[in-house]
Order: C-alpha cells, then sequence, then structure tokens
C-alpha cells in the first residue's frame, strides 16, 4: 500500500525524535512517502495532489494537531466527497488537544496511536464518517468567501473570539496550554460587548428563527473539546454518523456564565448545558447563521476572520477513515 504522511514539524506534543521513530514504524508496514509542512495550507495542498490521484496513494495519514487534520481533510474533498475513490485517513495526534483522533477512539499519545493506526491497518478496520462544511451565504457580502470542511466544531461568536485570542498569545511566543485558553475565555467576556442581548440569528427551512444568540457553537461530534483529560460535551448527541448540532446562549451575564460553565465542566454523554437561555438543535442538515454585527468564525479550532453571515451543511458518510 501506498501512503502520504504530511509531518506537521510545529506539532506541540511530538519531538523531533519522535516523530522520526514514528516514520520508521509507518514505514516498516508500508510504501510511505513522508512530507514535512513547510508553510500554512501546505498539508491541504499535499493532500489535494494524493487525492487528484497524483502517485496511486491509498492512505494520507495526518502527524499533527487538529489544525493539520483539518488542512489534510479541506485538501481531500477538494473536489467533493467521494468515499469510494478517495484516498483513506488516518491521524496520529500531535497538537495540544487533538479533539478529532480522541473523538475517532484513538490515544492521546503518538506513540501508542501508531500502534493503534498499524493494527486497525492489519484488521482492515475502518469506518466512513460525516463532516461539516461551512459556506459564505448567497446574496450576502460573505458570498464569496470560499466554502470549508470541518471535522468537529465550528463556532460564531464567543468561542471563536476566544480561539482568536489564543492564537494572538501563541504568536507571541506563549505556549498552547488549557490555563491560556481559560484565562482568554474570561478576558474575551469581560470585553464582550454584546453578551446581554446576542446579534446571531439561526435560520433553517420549516423553523421559525432563532434570534438574540450570544454564543452559536455548531458539533460534528462529541465531546466538543478537552480540558487536559476532561472531555467536555457542548452537544452530548453529536455524531460523526449524523447531521450537525448546536448549541446557542441568549445571554452571557455573569451568573449565566458561571450557570453554563459549570453546566459545561460537569457535562457527559447524557447531559449537557440547558436552560431558559439555552438553545440545543440536533442532526440538522442545513442551517444558515446571520449576525447584525460582523463576528469572529472558528473552525476546528482555527480562527478564520470576521463573518456576518455563515451557512452549515452537514454532509454524511464524507470520508473513510482508518480507526
Amino acid at each position: 500500500m501506498r501512503a502520504l504522511l504530511v509531518v506537521n514539524p510545529a506539532a506541540t506534543t511530538t519531538s523531533a525524535r519522535t516523530r522520526d521513530v514514528l516514520i520508521h514504524a509507518l514505514a516498516s508496514e508500508m510504501k510511505l512517502e513522508a512530507v514535512t509542512t513547510e508553510y500554512r495550507g501546505h498539508a491541504r495542498d499535499l493532500a489535494r495532489r494524493a487525492a487528484e490521484g497524483k502517485g496511486d496513494i491509498e492512505l494520507v495519514v495526518a502527524l499533527g494537531g487538529d489544525g493539520t487534520v483539518n488542512e489534510v481533510v479541506n485538501g481531500l474533498l477538494h473536489h467533493g466527497p467521494d468515499p469510494v475513490r478517495l484516498p483513506r485517513l488516518a491521524v496520529v495526534p500531535g497538537g495540544s488537544t487533538n479533539v478529532f483522533a480522541r473523538a475517532l477512539g484513538l490515544p492521546n499519545d503518538a506513540v501508542e496511536a501508531t500502534g493503534a493506526l498499524l493494527d486497525a491497518l492489519r484488521e482492515e478496520r475502518e469506518r466512513t464518517i460525516g463532516l461539516g462544511m461551512a459556506s459564505g451565504t448567497p446574496g450576502t457580502e460573505d458570498e464569496a468567501v470560499p466554502s470549508r470542511w470541518f471535522t468537529f466544531c465550528a463556532g460564531l461568536g464567543f468561542d471563536a473570539g476566544v480561539i482568536g485570542r489564543v492564537e494572538q498569545q501563541r504568536e507571541r511566543g506563549r505556549k498552547s496550554t488549557h490555563a491560556l485558553y481559560l484565562r482568554q475565555a474570561f478576558r474575551q467576556f469581560l470585553e464582550e460587548p454584546h453578551r446581554r442581548l446576542g446579534t446571531i440569528t439561526l435560520e433553517q427551512a420549516g423553523a421559525d428563527p432563532i434570534s438574540d444568540l450570544v454564543l452559536s457553537i455548531v458539533c460534528n461530534t462529541s465531546p466538543w473539546t478537552f480540558l487536559g483529560n476532561r472531555p467536555v460535551y457542548a452537544s452530548p448527541k453529536a455524531s460523526f454518523d449524523k447531521g450537525l448540532d448546536v448549541l446557542g446562549l441568549s445571554r452571557m451575564s455573569t451568573p449565566a456564565l458561571a450557570r453554563y460553565g459549570t453546566q459545561l465542566l460537569t457535562s457527559s454523554p447524557e447531559r449537557g448545558p440547558r436552560g431558559k437561555h439555552a438553545t440545543a438543535l440536533h442532526d440538522l442538515t442545513d442551517f444558515t447563521l446571520h449576525s447584525k454585527v460582523p463576528l469572529p468564525l472558528q473552525m476546528d479550532g482555527d480562527h478564520l476572520g470576521l463573518r456576518t453571515s455563515v451557512t452549515f451543511t452537514g454532509v454524511r458518510r464524507a470520508l473513510r477513515v482508518i480507526v
């Protein structure tokens, strides 16, 4: 089997020596081409060439964090989903959180995950998962924004603002830690101008609009994220086998933040955030988030700038993944 290994040299939890060991282990089981990424978007370009049949690649392995995985997925699906024809995807986690890999049930340790990957290949274990896609809404100023796939989550508003703050801190040399995320979430709350009256409206065919949302988290699987080894369930029923789930909050006063923050920290596969200011929607195929003012957008933990309107689509059975 011919495989392409896409290696992010900046992966936060793997050293150069560890990556060399993992490459050697994978190369012992397949005809492997290992390429180290050199610029933002390089992983996407490599995966796109593999999807277009260059090199007869049957498997693309992403060694890195959720950002690397997202780029690889967008490269593989550049011309649209085709699970039968496209190379399969495998993931070796190397980031600080690795939500996608862990949601698939893979170990969070890169060495253990490599062993699990090799076992899965020998036993021919794979599954076909659904993905989310976000695109500019026709008839709006964001209409020309390119569509982009995401694997586990997206968000318009508060959570995307937190991610933007974290990225700014990382550009200044700060390490990506869970404490950093919590500090930036608190600062985002203090400076959030729309926390009492939100600007987001969710629209879907055949249903009344849901307006005045401050926060909107779109989940393609559960958990939504991890704090260390603690899973956080914003939408407990979200699944790779269904459409998209949404958690929306219409109030972020100090009492509301304390209540919903506690509910998130104590959430479980059976119970997520709830209350009169919380909206939970399950298994959606198509919907749009509009905002009265430009708000930050994130997908798979990557800040994508400001948007006023984003259309989301849940695409079932989009990509084969080694598990």
